[in-house]
């Protein structure tokens, strides 16, 4: 069954999930993972994520997926993800 990125909203298809790190379960408090709720994301909004935000912000301002969605650091991001397949970017 295909997934289904629960940011960007990109569907990956079940034969594109032969890395099994492809789609990847995000921890909404960061340091709090017993706790905290999932979300399942691609590999690049992962990453993404991690790469713009500490986990202070994470777990203070951005512990849902609606105030990552409307995260205005993330915006160009997820306008640019959205119009391309790639299950793999480099992230500084």
């Amino acid at each position: 069954m295909p997934t289904t990125c629960e940011l960007c909203g990109r569907v990956v298809p079940d034969e594109r999930i032969d890395d099994p790190r492809v789609v990847q379960e995000h921890h909404l408090r960061p340091e709090e993972r017993a706790d905290s709720p999932t979300v399942m994301l691609c590999r690049p909004c992962h990453d993404q994520i991690h790469a713009v935000f500490t986990n202070a912000e994470l777990r203070e301002s951005y512990d849902t997926i609606e105030a990552l969605r409307d995260a205005d650091r993330l915006s160009e991001y997820l306008e640019w993800i959205r119009g391309t397949d790639k299950l793999d970017i480099k992230t500084e």
